[in-house]
């Protein structure tokens, strides 16, 4: 009894003889532990274990985890200017006799003007039909710009794919402008095309139908519309009748209006049905109501007027609202018309 005694009160000794160390709490190591704070070692080296103590997965140099240090913010703005000079850098221009040729073959140019496939615009070119800036072009593959060249065949300039050319039959009450503030139909409102921008060639009074031309070649739209080049204008009137047989004289010889005398190109009666006629007038002015207040004048009211002809372009049988894109031999002939 006496020596289990003496046993209990000894300190136990470990393998190497060192007595243990208590486990009573309330330690440095306990309080770091319960405070959550990691060890300065702990801090030090990214890892638990003190300098030299097992890491998480063993012991010694090889458990230790470095995390590398971060590199300042200059630094990676000096790295991310330099890529970005590098890449702005404007890259080196080729001669040409590396590079891609100028312009475009000028059978792709026709063919793409609406004048058939490759194969038959280079039959044209064989035909000597074809002429760039004034000289005929009987040789394949040449190059040409269709922005700068002129290019015509058969005597009509074409049309490059850069230009628009649409014919609308303008119905009654539709206002000749292409944005109306006060939200009445308008031009434009038949235009599907809104990333280019139209122009309407001359007007017609709200209630006139008929022909009316868009496009965005600003030179022809004017030259369309100025006194200076007299491109006619042909109409049909509905007037009540009888009518006289020097009317038509009268309207060539020209009537006298508010603001000077107005002269008819071509009168011509297209039919008669009792006391209701339907005349064809031509002019070549485009004052404002011009045909409806010749006509007055003239003692006979119009009830209805269409626009039936601009220049060498027809309304034919083209339904009222309908628009519909030219054909490149329509355009050359408007460019032959004023001179293009």
């Amino acid at each position: 009894m006496r020596s289990s005694g003496r046993n209990s009160n000894r300190n136990y000794r470990g393998a190497s003889g060192r007595p243990a160390q208590p486990r009573a709490g309330g330690g440095r190591d306990d309080k770091q532990k319960g405070s959550g704070r990691p060890r300065p070692e702990e801090r030090r080296h990214g890892t638990g274990g003190a300098k030299g103590g097992p890491g998480p997965k063993g012991g010694g140099k090889a458990g230790r985890k470095r995390t590398a240090p971060a590199r300042p913010r200059e630094y990676d703005a000096q790295i991310e200017e330099r890529n970005r000079a590098r890449h702005d850098k404007p890259q080196a221009k080729m001669p040409k006799t590396f590079g891609e040729q100028d312009g475009e073959r000028l059978q792709k140019v026709l063919a793409r003007a609406g004048l058939g496939s490759r194969r038959a615009c280079e039959e044209l070119i064989e035909q000597a039909r074809v002429e760039v800036n004034g000289k005929i072009v009987i040789e394949q593959g040449m190059r040409v710009d269709p922005e700068k060249d002129e290019i015509k065949v058969d005597g009509l300039t074409i049309a490059t794919q850069s230009f628009l050319f649409f014919a609308l039959n303008k119905p009654a009450g539709v206002v000749s402008s292409m944005e109306d503030p006060e939200g009445r139909q308008c031009l434009g409102d038949y235009v599907q095309n809104r990333e280019t921008r139209l122009f309407h060639v001359g007007r017609l009074d709200t209630e006139t139908e008929g022909l009316i031309l868009l496009t965005n070649h600003g030179e022809l739209a004017h030259r369309l519309t100025h006194p200076r080049y007299g491109v006619r204008k042909t109409y049909l009137a509905a007037i009540q009748g009888p009518i006289p047989r020097d009317l038509g004289k009268r309207l060539k010889d020209g009537i006298k209006l508010d603001d000077g005398y107005a002269r008819a190109d071509h009168f011509k009666v297209v039919e008669n049905t009792g006391k209701n006629y339907l005349v064809e007038v031509s002019l070549h002015e485009g004052r404002k109501h011009i045909v409806r207040r010749m006509l007055a004048e003239a003692g006979f009211p119009v009830d209805k007027l269409v626009r039936t002809r601009f220049g060498p372009i027809a309304l034919g049988d083209q339904k009222s609202g309908w628009l519909r894109r030219m054909t490149n031999t329509e355009v050359g002939m408007l460019m032959n018309e004023v001179g293009l």
